[in-house]
């Protein structure tokens, strides 16, 4: 072994404290690189399996009605390979043991093709029991994550109202498909309150009347054949039949949202690791800064000796590159446990075929190579100084600083603090740059925490406003087809409750300017309670008696401003095409909506005042008559229970969020014990001889540590500000790079979110300081005065 070899190891022995320290926030920013972006691949590929193997279709129409002999013209189009034609109607659905109704999407299946194996597109996987078969009973499939959460099995028997009359359902399977990998009504994804059931298609067409014709038609296009090439002869074709408008698959709900959670998992693992390679590059910096520094007379000797300033250079870089790898083959193994961890939770949402967590070669020499230039970067900022030197002037100790009154005392300050408060402020002063890291270090810490639990205060948000201030009713009820206004009264005779107020949403096609969007717009009642249009800064607003309100999103996407006519072509019934004046915009966190009065809409419309939703108040009390009145209603097509559907939600996201908010407090509090304790140990090493000779001259063992410990608590001091500041940042930064075209969520940071972050870095801190004020009881103060550079 050489002799820089055997410096190498001795150094290593004699640094081991701060070698682990920095190993372990190396090995957190490897471990999140990697098993965020292994989580991530491992589910893309599992998507992209589940999706190639049931042959998700490309494109998807939703349509009022049309002839099944249109499907011909469909397949005519240039660029399409495929087609599949369906009947789908949501319906109400009465569970056994269950007291309120749940709204499941009944679509009509080819029995005869599912069993012999030919489904076509959008096929289905039977994940329990058998198929369904055609007889007396009517037999059905579910979507198996509404079976899971409601515990349903085969065997099972269930009523729903199915245009207007009651049917006994057969529960005989479970399936999953691709293109409800998510199952939504158009808001959250909600498991318990929405499900998808298959049943006979034959069957299907006899119960809605909807022989020799189909509601939903998806297609297939040829290899390499662009979507806008097909969508614009497909609208024109199916405009005559109700069409609302054929979207490709990334604007299809499910994979949409599949895609979004992917991009946030993208986002995460880029930024966060980011930060924690960062920090241990700062640190290994100062760390062998202070290593270098010491160990100038044995430069200069190696120097001497024929050493060149290449082989002492790489003698250093060396000592960083075993830390980096030390703190990689750590990372890699964590990786493993964070990446499976993860990959469990994402399995119970996504319910995929095949979901195998899998580490590609690349991310692992990836995330090595970051880490080693990394270190070597650090290295080499505070070593190349140094190793220039020659060996005379390596040998002549640094020169000393220039003490001169500090800025406290040239302000006269001075006066007012003690001497040990006036060493701190000297020290602090007189050493800005390691201040200013040791800051930065912590501050990033606090960030860090923050990062992670903001996500909860952001659910609490959403949960407010969209179900405490939007949707004030407790319930809102859709019918089948449109009823008159003063179908409110009906409502308001059903026991319980206590309000009722009718709205409409109407299928639209937006243009302005040469843009145009397929979306929806939201007619309200001008005094309406129940319902409301809520700005995310201004509250809630009156819908004006005239034009229309956009919401912020579809602005965004229209350019639209306020005074500007957009054209709006009615997509369901009247067919007609109206021009109308933005009166407002408002900042709304979802959907690319627009808002308008609901008299407003129905003169626009021109096919008179039916309507076809209704928001309700209900008397907590009186609920188990109230729903056993709507299960009785066969008018009433589906239900939304706001209850039921809040604690779907917050049990959903806050479970995920919770692990993942656990996971980086402690990354952060790794963090910030890596970075106080590695600055309090070089400050040690640094003042060694001071402290000592303090010691000589009659202070205690606590008033030596307090000189060293003080620097340190006022650092943390200035850091939590700077953390909290630094943590709102973070947050926006995430939120901004995780928006998508349906989501404009505010970053809403409690002021509990900011006083845990602190409290948590501050606990930090102390066990960081405790561990340090052992070493500053054993000094040896013989050793320590026998040599002073």
């Amino acid at each position: 072994m050489s002799t820089l070899h055997t410096k190498l190891w001795r150094d290593l022995r004699r640094l081991r404290a701060q070698v682990v320290t920095i190993a372990v926030v190396v090995a957190i920013g490897v471990a999140g690189f990697v098993g965020m972006f292994a989580v991530h691949d491992s589910l893309k590929t599992s998507r992209d399996a589940f999706y190639a193997d049931n042959r998700l279709a490309d494109l998807f129409a939703g349509i009022k009605r049309a002839p099944v002999s249109l499907g011909e013209r469909l397949r005519a189009i240039p660029g399409v390979a495929e087609v599949k034609l369906e009947v789908v109607f949501d319906a109400q659905v009465d569970l056994p043991e269950v007291v309120q109704p749940v709204t499941g999407r009944f679509i009509g299946l080819d029995l005869s093709a599912a069993q012999a194996g030919r489904q076509g597109l959008n096929a289905l996987s039977l994940k329990q029991g058998r198929w369904p078969e055609r007889g007396a009973q009517l037999e059905a499939l579910v979507s198996d994550r509404f079976a899971a959460a409601r515990q349903l099995k085969p065997g099972d028997v269930v009523h729903a109202i199915l245009n207007g009359r009651r049917e006994r359902i057969h529960l005989v399977g479970t399936a999953a498909t691709p293109e409800y990998v998510f199952a939504s009504q158009g808001g959250a994804p909600d498991d318990t309150g929405f499900g998808i059931w298959w049943i006979d298609g034959a069957r299907m067409t006899e119960l809605f009347d909807m022989q020799g014709a189909f509601n939903q038609a998806s297609l297939r296009l040829e290899a390499g054949v662009p979507e806008r090439a097909v969508l614009t002869p497909l609208d024109r074709l199916l405009e005559p039949y109700g069409s609302i408008g054929a979207v490709g698959r990334d604007r299809q709900l499910s994979t949409k949202i599949v895609s979004d959670e992917l991009a946030q998992l993208k986002v995460m693992g880029t930024v966060l690791p980011a930060i924690f390679l960062a920090v241990a590059m700062f640190i290994l910096n100062v760390v062998l800064s202070r290593q270098v520094a010491t160990q100038r007379s044995q430069i200069a000797a190696l120097k001497a000796l024929g050493y060149t300033d290449g082989a002492i250079a790489w003698h250093y870089i060396q000592l960083a590159l075993v830390i980096a790898g030390l703190g990689v083959a750590v990372g890699l193994g964590l990786s493993q446990l964070i990446g499976r961890g993860m990959l469990s939770l994402y399995d119970e949402v996504f319910r995929f075929n095949r979901l195998a967590y899998a580490t590609d070669t690349t991310l692992v020499l990836l995330s090595a190579a970051i880490a080693g230039l990394a270190a070597a970067a650090g290295t080499w900022t505070a070593i190349h100084a140094v190793v220039r030197l020659r060996p005379a002037q390596a040998m002549l100790p640094p020169a000393p600083p220039a003490y001169t009154a500090t800025l406290v005392e040239r302000l006269g300050l001075g006066r007012f603090l003690s001497t040990s408060a006036r060493m701190v402020v000297r020290n602090l002063e007189r050493r800005p740059l390691r201040a200013a890291f040791t800051v930065t270090g912590i501050a990033l810490a606090v960030a860090l925490q923050i990062s992670g639990a903001f996500w909860l205060d952001a659910i609490a948000h959403i949960v407010d406003v969209q179900f405490r201030q939007v949707q004030q009713g407790d319930v809102l009820v859709n019918f089948h087809r449109p009823v008159p206004v003063t179908v409110v009264r009906d409502l308001q005779r059903l026991p319980g409750v206590l309000d009722a107020e009718v709205y409409r949403t109407e299928p639209v096609k937006v243009t302005l300017r040469g843009r145009s969007n397929d979306t929806a717009v939201m007619a309200l009642r001008g005094n309406a309670r129940l319902m409301r249009l809520v700005d995310e800064d201004r509250g809630a607003l009156a819908l004006p008696a005239h034009g229309v309100v956009l919401s912020g999103l579809l602005a965004r996407e229209l350019g639209a401003q306020v005074g500007d006519r957009i054209t709006l072509q009615f997509r369901l019934w009247s067919r007609r095409s109206v021009e109308v004046e933005v009166v407002d915009i408002a900042r709304t966190m979802f959907g690319q909506l627009l808002y308008m009065n609901l008299d407003t809409l129905n003169r626009l419309a021109g096919d008179g005042d039916g309507v076809a939703d209704a928001a309700l108040q209900v008397d907590p009390a009186a609920m188990p008559a109230f729903w056993a009145a709507v299960k009785a209603a066969p008018g009433i097509n589906s239900v939304f229970d706001k209850a039921s559907s809040m604690a779907e939600f917050n049990h959903r996201t806050e479970r995920n969020m919770g692990v993942f908010s656990g996971i980086l407090t402690l990354f952060a509090v790794a963090m910030a014990v890596g970075i106080i304790y590695n600055a309090a140990r070089i400050s040690l090493s640094e003042r060694a001889w001071e402290l000592a000779s303090l010691r000589v001259l009659g202070m205690t063992r606590a008033e030596v540590s307090v000189l060293l410990l003080a620097e340190l608590a006022a650092e943390l001091l200035v850091a939590l500000p700077l953390g909290a500041l630094a943590g709102w940042g973070l947050a926006t930064l995430m939120m901004q790079l995780m928006a998508s075209d349906a989501i404009d969520f505010p970053v809403v940071i409690e002021p509990s979110t900011y006083a845990s972050a602190a409290l948590i870095v501050l606990a930090a801190g102390v066990a960081s300081a405790l561990l340090v004020r052992r070493h500053i009881d054993r000094l040896d103060l013989v050793s320590v005065l026998k040599v002073r550079e």
